[in-house]
């Protein structure tokens, strides 16, 4: 929409600030919304009209009084539009459609043997296009599509280098706007994970926090002063290709003992050809570790030791207040935590770990779907087109 001068770019940034608090803080009033802004009641109650012309928000009655006439209250309204979250594993992917508050109204699975780029990508479109199908009627349908991807992508939506699934330079968003013509993010998927726990878990509360990502690699996102930290370039978090072992063995990445080599669930799963002497997923070692089967109990504390040894380097090096452990191990919190916590106090320095929660995921693996969720949902609020009235 073309600027016609300075008045109306200022309503616009008004309107943004009175859109921000009813989403944030709603069931608010129009006086309290005067109240923290600063703005006249005049001019929030006309933004707020025009909000609720455009469907983005809506009165539910009146609230309490604090002395004069009960306020009327307003509540955003959440399924005026809908977004998609995508996360594209190594060997599956999960994408979910939710409202523009994030929550979760469908959810939509298909496993992949990465056997091209073609065949992955022609399934992330499939999983697209399902939730599409499955939306329900709203007035401003899907308002954006966001995908967290296991490697390095730049600010146009390129995934330059992804090793888990030997991707390099794939135009993703290009692909999947020109497929869909609805705006489309792509980003790590720790950063989305790490997002999702900030906005939807454990770490609500947290100004400082470090979620690590456990599935075929590791990775992680790094949220300091309430910002997610992408680096000087925005390729911050690729902790999981931190050497724990300078002459270890080679990593896809390039490097020499890597973390993810002693960590993740491809460690696990090679680990455990190797001494149960047949392959086996990690549903059925989850299985086999509840049945009490010692091997696979062993298995999973090794596993443990080394997912310490480079937690605690987290810890020593960036001092956060929380960290959070999810991705597909996640699951086997059972068997991780006591062995994780023997490592952590044995190792990290003192003082770094006297505030420090270390939790696994509440929210499953649902982290990196929540999170690329609300990074479609941001940039729809950080577009011009909230400003403007429906038609």
């Amino acid at each position: 929409m073309k600027q016609t001068g300075d008045l109306n770019l200022v309503k616009k940034i008004n309107k943004s600030i009175v859109l921000h608090h009813i989403r944030s803080d709603s069931p608010i009033s129009r006086a309290r919304i005067a109240e923290i802004t600063g703005l006249t009641k005049a001019t929030v109650s006309s933004l707020v009209n025009e909000l609720i012309e455009s469907s983005l928000a809506h009165e539910i009655g009146a609230g309490e009084s604090s002395g004069g006439r009960k306020p009327m209250m307003l509540l955003f309204n959440g399924t005026a539009g809908y977004a998609i979250g995508v996360d594209l594993g190594v060997h599956d992917i999960l994408a979910v459609l939710t409202d523009l508050t994030g929550k979760v109204v469908e959810e939509y699975r298909v496993q992949h043997d990465n056997a091209s780029v073609e065949q992955v990508v022609g399934l992330l479109k499939a999983s697209i296009r399902e939730l599409i199908r499955r939306a329900p009627d709203s007035v401003y349908g899907i308002i954006g599509i966001g995908i967290g991807v296991p490697g390095i992508c730049d600010e146009n939506g390129n995934l330059l280098f992804a090793p888990n699934l030997g991707w390099e330079n794939v135009p993703l968003q290009q692909q999947v706007e020109e497929e869909f013509d609805i705006p489309v993010v792509i980003d790590n998927e720790a950063n989305a994970g790490a997002v999702g726990e900030k906005q939807f878990g454990a770490g609500k509360d947290t100004a400082n926090l470090v979620y690590v990502s456990i599935g075929i690699g590791i990775g992680a996102g790094i949220i300091i002063k309430g910002e997610l930290y992408r680096g000087a370039t925005g390729f911050s978090g690729e902790i999981g290709h931190i050497s724990i072992q300078h002459d270890g063995p080679k990593c896809r990445c390039g490097s020499l003992g890597c973390w993810e080599l002693y960590a993740s669930e491809h460690a696990l799963l090679e680990k455990a050809r190797i001494e149960l002497g047949e392959s086996a997923d990690l549903e059925s070692l989850l299985r086999m570790a509840d049945a009490g089967e010692p091997a696979v109990s062993r298995l999973f504390e090794r596993l443990s030791y080394y997912l310490g040894v480079g937690v605690v380097n987290i810890i020593n090096g960036y001092n956060p207040d929380f960290i959070i452990l999810g991705g597909r191990l996640a699951r086997a919190e059972k068997w991780l935590m006591q062995p994780l916590q023997t490592v952590l106090e044995k190792r990290s320095l003192p003082h770094p770990r006297e505030q420090l929660n270390v939790e696994f995921s509440s929210l499953g693996d649902r982290s990196t779907v929540l999170g690329a969720s609300s990074f479609a949902i941001a940039k729809f609020f950080a577009s011009t087109r909230v400003s403007v009235e429906h038609n």
